[in-house]
C-alpha cells in the first residue's frame, strides 16, 4: 500500500468506538490527507460510516474498498448501501488457481478456507468457526428465536447437503413448519453460509425435476456439521459428494471473479438422468465422478442432455490420469486439467 493510502481496521475497538460516536472523523481525515485509496475492514461494525463514504465518493477523488464479514448485519443496520456507487465482490473459499499444487484429499476433508486448509488438524478451528458464526450471525442478530431448532436444521442441512431440498422432510426432522424451513434456508444465503443451485427449467422433451439443491459454501464447513464426515474415505459416498462440491465451487468462483453473467444450475429428469452442473445457456455441462475409472454408465446423463440440447462442452471431471474423448463428444478430464483449463479461460 502506497504512502497516500489509508487502512482502517474496525476490529480495533477503540477505533470503532471513536467512529461510532463521531463518524465525521473519517471525512475530516480524508479531506486533510486526500489519500488515493481508503480501505475499511469490517465495515458492518460501524455501518453509519457508509454515509460518510457516500459523501466522500461524491465530493473527492478518493476510492474506497469496504470489506466485511456480515452482509446480513450491514443490510439490517444501514439504510445507505451505496446503491449504484459500489461494486460488490464476494470472497469465496480458496481455489486451485490461488493454492497452486492442491492436495485433493486435504481440500475435500479440510475445506478451502485458508487457515483450515493449511493446518494439519482443522477440526478445532472448524468447530470454533461453526459455533462462532452461528452465535454472531444467528443468535446475536436475532435471525431466529428458536436456536435449538435452527441448530437441528443446520445438521440436517449438512446431511442433505448437495441434494434436492425436501421441505417436508426438514420439517419432520426439526419439528418446525415448512415455511420456517424456507426462512432458515434464506438465513443461510443471507449470511453467505450457503447457496442454492436451481434446476434447469427451460422447455425439454423430457420431464424435468424442478426442485432446487442447496450447498453449504465450503466443503470443510459441510464436513464439520455432518456427524459422519469427520474422516472422508476414498470411494465413499461422502468422498464423491465432497468432490462434486469442490468442482462446483471452482466453477462458481471462476464465474464470480471473472464477473461473468453465467447462471449455474443442474439438470435432472424425472426418469433419473442427471448432470451435476450447467453453466450459462448450456455453454458448459459438467458431471463430477470421483472415481479413477469412467464407465459407460457414467456417460448416460451427459448423453441424454446432448440428445435434446445444443451443449457447448460436455465434460466429466474425474480422477483419471489421462484426458479422453468419446465418439459422442464427451470429454473425460482429470480434475487438475479441468481446473487449469477453467482458470485459463478455455472452458467458458
Amino acid at each position: 500500500m502506497c504512502i497516500r493510502d489509508r487502512f482502517y481496521d474496525l476490529l480495533d475497538t477503540n477505533l470503532s468506538a471513536e467512529f461510532s460516536l463521531r463518524p465525521a472523523i473519517l471525512r475530516e481525515e480524508v479531506l486533510a490527507e486526500r489519500p488515493a485509496l481508503v480501505v475499511i475492514d469490517e465495515i458492518q461494525s460501524v455501518p453509519i460510516l457508509l454515509e460518510e463514504v457516500h459523501w466522500l465518493l461524491e465530493n473527492t477523488g478518493t476510492r474506497f474498498i469496504l470489506c466485511g464479514s456480515s452482509a446480513r448485519k450491514l443490510r439490517r443496520k444501514s439504510r445507505n448501501l451505496l446503491g449504484g456507487r459500489a461494486v460488490e465482490f464476494q470472497m469465496l473459499p480458496l481455489t486451485t488457481h490461488e493454492i497452486g499444487e492442491v492436495d485433493l484429499p486435504r481440500i475435500l476433508q479440510h475445506g478451502a478456507l485458508p487457515v483450515h486448509y493449511l493446518v494439519d488438524d482443522p477440526s478445532p478451528l472448524l468447530k470454533a468457526y461453526v459455533n462462532n458464526y452461528i452465535k454472531a450471525e444467528i443468535i446475536d442478530e436475532s435471525a431466529t428465536r428458536n436456536v435449538p431448532a435452527f441448530a437441528r436444521f443446520l445438521q440436517t442441512a449438512a446431511l442433505c447437503h448437495g441434494q434436492q431440498i425436501n421441505y417436508a422432510g426438514f420439517s419432520r426432522e426439526t419439528g418446525v413448519s415448512a415455511s420456517t424451513i424456507r426462512n432458515y434456508f434464506q438465513i443461510l444465503e443471507d449470511t453467505l453460509l450457503g447457496f442454492t443451485l436451481e434446476p434447469w427449467r427451460r422447455r425439454s422433451k423430457r420431464r424435468l425435476v424442478e426442485t432446487a439443491k442447496f450447498y453449504l459454501f465450503d466443503v470443510g464447513v459441510a464436513n464439520q456439521l455432518h456427524p459422519e464426515s469427520r474422516t472422508i474415505t476414498e470411494g465413499s459416498d461422502l468422498f464423491g459428494r465432497a468432490f462434486e462440491h469442490f468442482v462446483i465451487n471452482e466453477v462458481r468462483a471462476y464465474i464470480s471473479y471473472m464477473r461473468l453473467d453465467y447462471p449455474i444450475s443442474y439438470w435432472r429428469t424425472s426418469s433419473g438422468f442427471e448432470v451435476d452442473l450447467i453453466a450459462g445457456n448450456m455453454d458448459l455441462a459438467v458431471e463430477c465422478k470421483s472415481s479413477r475409472d469412467i464407465r459407460a454408465a457414467d456417460l448416460k446423463g451427459l448423453k441424454a442432455l446432448g440428445e435434446e440440447n445444443t451443449v457447448g462442452r460436455k465434460i466429466i471431471v474425474s480422477r483419471i490420469e489421462t484426458p479422453r474423448k468419446t465418439e459422442s463428444g464427451i470429454e473425460i478430464m482429470p480434475w487438475r486439467v479441468f481446473c487449469r483449463a477453467l482458470w485459463d479461460g478455455r472452458l467458458i
